[in-house]
């Protein structure tokens, strides 16, 4: 067990882990590229179902790394009726708080659980785009980018969620309504501009931006799709921190995830009244975050029912596919690595040195994106510009 915690904590393993999921990344973005331009506009159904496979196998790596590198798990709180009858059987509007630097990514885990992951979306920053591999499989997969200008946006929205409830299987859209990560300035801002205009002060929240919710609804009516409240937390006295880094150094977190279905048509159809219902929600999250961070337990003094308890398995399938993908990209790239560095020429052993550099930056700053001290000022520059 020593052996395999040093290995978990070996720098140059690390190095071979973001070799792999960047070159396998590319290396599935050419396909992806293929079929973009060559199948899918004969054939968007073919298209989404074959991407629906490379998506996943690129997610996946990543979903590995969480469950089976680190052997990190989720305790989900659901309804077993609502389980068994329409979890990875629909379409789902996911409203999810984002309060930590992997709760994406613990979300993925939970797509994969729920046999969904090559078909998440989310909205994103356009940004985000322009990242190599993980931006560019976002694109291909059809994700919602936002600009963060309603005037450009509120055309985007409708226009992909028409395009992504076309989809053959089951999607699962992702919007984080607070439109960044939680820090205490933020909070600080937002609770601010809530007692200005008389909405729920939030402890554990920002205050939720409707005006890209009561764009997406109208798209969605008459629609089969259903809304999915899911609230993430882990327990403060642990004593690993829900980190990139600490699921990088092999080191298991534990999270809790409550998920409640909610029918679309409990959404009122006017625009303040939606708005309303968006701000009541998240009014009910921050309860049960406080409960959570009081107690151990969402439900102890937040008034919400407690739910069924469930630990899914974990699916063999991330991990024979990262393995599959560590051996088909390093194998050859060792060989040829090490053929430049025994080459004797001081141009060849730069290229070694550049290439493994270039790699080393990408899988550095695809960490840093998710560190919370790193997230954007969008809630905390100007709070007068929350809707």
């Amino acid at each position: 067990m020593g052996i395999l915690s040093s290995l978990k904590r070996s720098s140059i393993l690390h190095l071979m882990l973001g070799i792999t999921f960047f070159t396998s990344g590319l290396i599935i973005n050419f396909f992806q590229c293929i079929l973009y331009f060559g199948l899918r506009p004969f054939s968007k159904y073919f298209y989404r179902k074959i991407n629906y496979y490379l998506c996943y196998s690129f997610y996946s790596e990543l979903v590995c790394m969480a469950e089976w590198w680190s052997g990190s798990d989720i305790i989900f709180y659901i309804d077993k009726k609502d389980y068994e009858k329409y979890y990875g059987r629909e379409n789902v509007y996911i409203l999810m708080n984002h309060s930590y630097e992997i709760d994406w990514l613990i979300g993925w885990v939970a797509c994969s659980r729920f046999g969904v992951l090559g078909n998440c979306k989310a909205y994103a920053k356009k940004s985000i785009l322009y990242i190599p591999a993980l931006g560019w499989a976002w694109k291909f997969a059809e994700s919602i980018f936002l600009e963060r200008n309603w005037n450009k946006d509120k055309n985007v929205i409708g226009k992909q969620i028409k395009e992504l409830l076309d989809y053959p299987d089951p999607i699962w859209l992702l919007l984080y309504a607070e439109g960044t990560r939680v820090t205490p300035k933020k909070i600080e801002a937002c609770q601010k501009f809530a007692k200005e205009k008389n909405l729920p002060i939030l402890k554990y929240h920002l205050t939720p931006r409707t005006k890209g919710f009561i764009c997406s609804i109208p798209n969605m009516r008459g629609k089969s799709i259903a809304i999915y409240n899911i609230q993430v937390a882990f327990k403060e006295s642990d004593p690993v921190k829900p980190t990139m880094t600490n699921l990088l150094l092999g080191k298991k977190v534990e999270a809790h995830m409550y998920m409640k279905r909610i029918p679309l048509s409990e959404v009122p159809e006017d625009d303040d009244a939606a708005a309303d219902w968006l701000h009541k929600l998240y009014q009910e999250k921050d309860y049960m975050m406080e409960s959570f961070h009081k107690t151990g337990d969402f439900f102890a003094t937040s008034g919400v029912a407690k739910p069924d308890t469930f630990i899914l398995n974990r699916s063999y399938a991330s991990l024979f596919n990262t393995i599959f993908w560590f051996v088909v990209v390093l194998v050859p790239m060792i060989y040829y690595l090490i053929k430049l560095f025994l080459s004797g020429s001081t141009l060849y052993f730069s290229i070694g040195v550049g290439i493994l550099l270039i790699f080393y930056l990408l899988m550095d700053k695809t960490i840093q994106m998710s560190e919370i001290s790193n997230s954007s000022s969008y809630g905390a520059a100007d709070a007068k510009k929350i809707e």
